[in-house]
């Protein structure tokens, strides 16, 4: 069987989305999402494609929104 034939039934339950993909889904702006994803606080987990193209993970995002929600929820029982 050839390998496209192969990947091409592999289920797909994490899938990767682009920039802009996240950025509607984060229902912020696509500057965010990549400044986000390379030089400023926090850091969003990010998948560098060979051809300098940024991709994210589904899963990896929901944990980085859980950790925030952590954080934020830390930040405000300390006060």
């Amino acid at each position: 069987m050839p390998m496209a034939a192969v990947v091409h039934q592999m289920p797909q339950t994490d899938p990767l989305l682009t920039a802009d993909e996240e950025a509607e889904r984060l229902n912020v702006s696509t500057d965010w999402v990549w400044d986000h994803s390379s030089r400023r606080l926090p850091y969003l987990p990010v998948i560098r494609m060979s051809d300098g193209a940024l991709r994210y993970r589904a899963s990896q995002i929901e944990a980085f929104l859980d950790d925030r929600e952590k954080a934020a929820h830390l930040c405000r029982k300390r006060r």
